[in-house]
């Protein structure tokens, strides 16, 4: 069985209406199975990413009001049979982050060659705003925590259903935090381990945030993508996001 597949956190700000029209030409001109966005926050812009996104009829997002949960949405070309929206519990600091109650989205998707099923998970995790990973960094135990929750309910999916993780991880890939997730969570890091950025560097230099992971029995190819400026409809030149994109043909053992 072989998959496509993409991640990309939108960027909420900042000519995001255009950027996503142009982001949607883009997907309807690509091979993608499915693909994961973050920070897919307005239910505006998902309406509007809905009607521009035609060939990829299935979409799956939780609550869109007041804002789209998470700002996580899915779509996909392939049917979905399943989805189900996890939240991260709440912790402090008070931030303006818990408006959007991040999570993770599982959808399993059915696979047409093999009649197979592959699990894809959308997450976003809250963000460190001081950019600093140590351990006694208040944000680093936010996300700490958050990777529990989230090895919890991959554990939850049967051990022998394919599983692609994706999404803004907002740890940096050779981090300890990011590490022991991918171990407790069963999963191997899809890109071995590549400190190459995935946060554009005009706007910061975080590094590889942006991750995919997926399950034993299963490769997968990868490829950073969207790392150069595109033209919006105005004639403004920019970046379709602040974040790459990661593609990935996913391949299993079904």
């Amino acid at each position: 069985m072989k998959a496509r597949v993409l991640t990309l956190n939108t960027l909420f700000q900042g000519n995001s209406r255009a950027r996503l029209g142009v982001l949607a030409g883009i997907l309807e001109e690509a091979d993608y199975d499915v693909v994961c966005l973050q920070e897919v926050i307005s239910p505006l812009n998902l309406a509007r990413l809905r009607r521009a996104v035609k060939s990829y009829p299935h979409v799956a997002h939780a609550s869109a009001f007041p804002v789209v949960r998470g700002g996580l949405v899915t779509l996909s070309r392939l049917p979905i049979v399943r989805r189900n929206y996890r939240a991260f519990k709440p912790t402090r600091p008070a931030r303006p982050e818990w408006l959007m109650r991040k999570g993770a989205f599982f959808t399993r998707v059915r696979l047409p060659a093999s009649g197979g099923f592959l699990t894809v998970v959308n997450t976003h995790l809250s963000a460190n705003m001081d950019m600093d990973w140590a351990p006694s960094n208040v944000y680093t135990k936010t996300e700490e925590s958050e990777l529990r929750e989230l090895a919890a309910h991959i554990g939850r999916v049967d051990a022998a259903e394919p599983m692609v993780v994706m999404g803004d991880f907002n740890v940096p890939r050779d981090h300890r935090l990011f590490q022991d997730f991918a171990s407790a969570a069963g999963l191997r890091d899809a890109l071995n381990g590549d400190t190459a950025t995935t946060y554009n560097p005009d706007y910061a230099a975080i590094g590889p945030i942006d991750q995919m992971l997926i399950r034993p029995g299963m490769d997968a190819t990868t490829r950073v993508v969207f790392k150069d400026r595109i033209r919006l409809p105005d004639g403004t030149e920019t970046y379709l996001s602040d974040h790459y994109g990661i593609e990935a043909t996913i391949t299993t053992m079904a």
